[in-house]
Formats: structure tokens, C-alpha cells, sequence
């Protein structure tokens, strides 16, 4: 007899991110996907036909209110991670939240205000963490074995292809600028390699004509001396690498926001690389997390604490600030 609690999920959305995430949720058995919401019944529809997905609601307070359903995923623009959180929360549902958990540290903070007055799990969906070659590192890195990590090196820079100011990349309305969409990620990745906040920093920006940020570098100094040089960008293409230097060795991670190999290179030895593939989309790995802690009885999961997250929201204010960036409505 099979005693593994399944948890029945909730997609809040449809987009590109909830086909995906959904691919990668089917990879697991203790992963039900009972519903689906969108703001029309069509879209839900065709995503639960898509899924074999049995509940279908044409609004996203029908989804959040059905019984049948554990844990939200938050799919929505940035922008309205904040409201659509606070809408599943207050109907008793943990929730994983697309990344950027919010638009700032002040909603960050009374999301995850909401959760813990309830009791409820919320999780910033950084998959990222919980990919298997990260795994793996950070148990090279806590075993040693490039010794004292002095230096990071991170980008994730893409070309953003024809220009559209309505564009969820460039528009303020959505919350739109290269670091909130993936300078998030060498944000996180310096967040954990390092493992503590930066004590100075250094870092600008090119403004868009829409006035967000269409390229930005960042440069963080912590209380050892090591160093984290990180950059995002819309406008050109770059390695998207990660190079975690020590004093005996370095670890490269390609493409690491998926990555699925890692070579390393100690000292006075030959590179060596290691394969890490992942089945699917590879967002499953978060899902599967999520669900290991709420079923050992956590309300939060080790490597993605909501105060993680409102501290990391906090450093992207700061950097914003320095650039002169506010959103609509802050």
C-alpha cells in the first residue's frame, strides 16, 4: 500500500511558464494537477484538455476557493504575483510563486506575513536551487573542495529580438526590466554560493526608453573579501555561465539557471566534467521539494525561505533605487 501523501495542485494561469511547469509536475507520483484557472473558461479548458486535467474555472477566486485543491502554483506577470498570492493564501492554500516573488520587499514582505499568520507554506518558485548539478555543487562547495570560495562569476544575458515597448521584457506596467526578469537569477546564485549578504556594492544600468532596465551589472563585495561580478541583459547575447572560483580550484556550471553538466577544475589538474541531466522541464524539482517539506510537517523549505526572499527583494530595491527605477504604483 503506497502511504505517500499526494498533494492536489492548482494552476493559476496559462502562459508559457504553466506549460511548463505543468510538463515537468506530470514527472511526479505524489503530484496530482486537480485544477485549473484562467481568466477565461476557454483557456482553462484547453489547458486541462492539454494536461488531463479534470477542473477547469474560468476565473482565478474559482480556483483558489476549490476544496479539492492543496497548493497554488502562480503562474501570472510579475505584477500580479503579489495579488493573486494574497487572493490563493487567504483561501487556506499553500503556494509556489513564480519568481519574482513580487515587485518589491515591502509586498515580499507581507506575503510571507500572510503565510505564517496562517500556516501556510509559500515558496519562490527558483528552480534553479533545486536542479540536480546544484545539488551537487553545493555539496562540493560545503565539502571543500575548491576550498574557500574567493570569486563568482554569473550572467544571463540574452538578446531580447524585434523591440516591443508592450512587451512584458520592457513595459513598467508588468514590472518589466532585465534584472527582475533574469538578473534575479545570478542574484540568487551569488545568494547561495556565498551564503550571506553582500557588504558593498557596486552596480548600474542602461534605462530603456520605457524606463526599465535593459541591461544592468552588479558588483558585490563580502565581509571576506571575496567578490561576485553578475550581469542580465536584454540587449546582447552572453556565456550564461557560472564560475565559482576557490583557492584550490573552480567550478563552471554552462547555462546554469538549467544547467545539466559541471566541470571542475582544481589546481594543477585537468578539467573534469560531470553530467547532470534532468528529465522534462526540470520545474518539478522545486514542486518535489515543496511537497517533501510540507509532508515532514516544515511550513518552509530550507533552500527558499520566505525570508530569503524578502531579503533578496530588499537588495533589488536597493539596486533600483540606484538607478532611479520605480514601477507604476510604488
Amino acid at each position: 500500500m503506497n502511504s505517500v501523501v499526494t498533494f492536489r495542485w492548482g494552476i493559476l494561469a496559462t502562459g508559457k511558464i504553466a506549460h511548463k511547469f505543468a510538463a515537468g509536475l506530470q514527472t511526479l507520483p505524489d503530484a496530482a494537477m486537480t485544477a485549473v484557472g484562467a481568466r477565461s473558461v476557454e483557456k482553462a479548458r484547453a489547458f486541462a484538455d492539454e494536461f488531463g486535467i479534470g477542473r477547469a474555472w474560468g476565473s482565478y477566486e474559482a480556483l483558489v476557493a476549490d476544496p479539492e485543491v492543496d497548493i497554488i502554483y502562480v503562474a501570472t506577470p510579475h505584477n500580479f504575483h503579489y495579488e493573486h498570492t494574497l487572493l490563493a493564501l487567504s483561501h487556506g492554500k499553500h503556494v509556489l510563486c513564480e519568481k519574482p516573488l513580487a515587485v518589491n520587499a515591502r509586498q515580499a514582505a507581507d506575503m510571507a506575513a500572510m503565510a505564517a499568520d496562517k500556516g501556510l507554506m509559500l515558496m519562490e518558485a527558483m528552480w534553479t536551487r533545486y536542479l540536480p548539478v546544484w545539488v551537487q555543487v553545493r555539496q562540493w562547495l560545503a565539502s571543500g573542495l575548491i576550498g574557500q570560495v574567493r570569486m563568482l562569476m554569473a550572467d544571463f544575458c540574452f538578446h531580447g529580438g524585434i523591440y516591443d515597448p508592450l512587451d512584458r521584457k520592457y513595459n513598467p506596467e508588468l514590472a518589466g526590466g532585465a534584472l527582475l526578469d533574469i538578473g534575479i537569477y545570478p542574484l540568487y546564485l551569488a545568494d547561495m554560493v556565498m551564503g550571506e549578504a553582500p557588504v558593498a556594492v557596486v552596480s548600474t544600468a542602461s534605462l530603456g526608453q520605457t524606463g526599465v532596465d535593459e541591461q544592468s551589472a552588479y558588483v558585490f563585495q563580502y565581509k571576506n573579501g571575496a567578490l561576485a561580478m553578475l550581469s542580465s541583459s536584454f540587449q546582447t547575447n552572453g556565456p550564461k555561465e557560472a564560475v565559482i572560483c576557490g583557492d584550490k580550484g573552480l567550478i563552471r556550471v554552462p547555462l546554469f539557471w538549467r544547467g545539466q553538466s559541471a566541470v571542475v577544475e582544481l589546481n594543477g589538474q585537468a578539467p573534469e566534467q560531470h553530467d547532470f541531466p534532468f528529465v522534462s522541464s526540470g520545474l518539478q524539482y522545486q514542486a518535489a521539494a515543496m511537497m517533501e517539506a510540507l509532508r515532514s510537517g516544515q511550513r518552509e523549505e530550507p533552500w527558499m525561505t520566505p525570508a530569503a526572499s524578502v531579503a533578496l527583494h530588499q537588495q533589488m530595491d536597493a539596486l533600483r533605487q540606484t538607478w532611479g527605477l520605480v514601477y507604476p504604483g510604488e
